[in-house]
């Protein structure tokens, strides 16, 4: 019984080694030119038939590295990984390494940053988002837009409303109080987090510093201030209202 428990875990981890092996040499990083300006777009795998693919999106102060590759690295997420082609998408300027943008460049609207998505996916018949924060916005408004690219919506921390006076009034407040890091860390997480997982903030904090470019990270959370009502709700018994199927 050990014998063949041993013979069982050692084939199944040489699985997951040539799976991550073949993910490796099959990824595709490269810069996507859309209708708003170039995109930087990070693909593995080969889309298998009529299955989607999966598209991801990114919060402000990640790019795909920091937000997805943890979840993908993931031992039990091979099992999807394996079946299905997946679209990392970095917002302009995000990626690591972007250089900055020009003094005066006009960075893309939250609904412009959607538009650039089916540019993106023309070799893809149909996705299955996953976004978090911004991204998660970005990819209801891609969804509503194009309902017959998309399959199905992971959403995490989507605020689906326009920023508020009363919002606005208080990053306009702590953008005077605090630097563009405490900013984004406050978005990210909790107060009770913030303040309980030191190890974690301080980690999140440096790559927010050391990795992310500044000027276009700035860029990126003011075009989310400035987003509009995705206007969409919960349907009520004979509305006539905006859903997502």
């Amino acid at each position: 019984m050990q014998i063949l428990d041993f013979s069982t875990r050692l084939n199944h981890n040489l699985q997951l080694l040539l799976l991550r092996t073949f993910l490796i040499v099959s990824l595709q990083e490269q810069d996507v030119e859309t209708l708003h300006g170039s995109v930087h777009v990070t693909t593995y795998g080969t889309p298998k038939g009529n299955r989607p693919a999966i598209l991801t999106y990114h919060d402000i102060g990640l790019n795909h590295k920091t937000c997805f590759n943890p979840l993908f690295n993931f031992e039990d997420m091979q099992e999807i990984t394996q079946h299905f082609a997946v679209c990392h998408v970095d917002a302009p300027g995000q990626q690591d390494g972007a250089a900055s943008f020009p003094a005066g460049y006009m960075y893309p609207s939250m609904d412009q940053l959607a538009e650039m998505l089916p540019g993106i996916l023309k070799q893809l018949k149909s996705v299955i988002g996953m976004g978090t924060g911004a991204g998660a916005y970005i990819l209801t408004r891609f969804a509503l837009n194009n309902p017959e690219l998309v399959e199905g919506l992971v959403l995490i921390n989507i605020n689906p409303c326009a920023e508020g006076w009363m919002d606005w009034a208080a990053t306009k407040i702590s953008g005077w109080a605090h630097a563009l890091p405490d900013m984004v860390i406050s978005h990210l997480f909790g107060k009770e987090e913030i303040h309980n997982n030191h190890d974690l903030i301080h980690t999140y904090r440096q790559h927010i510093v050391n990795d992310m470019n500044q000027t276009n990270l700035h860029l990126f959370v003011n075009s989310y201030n400035s987003r509009r009502d995705l206007e969409i709700e919960r349907p009520m018994p004979g509305a006539n209202v905006v859903t997502l199927q």
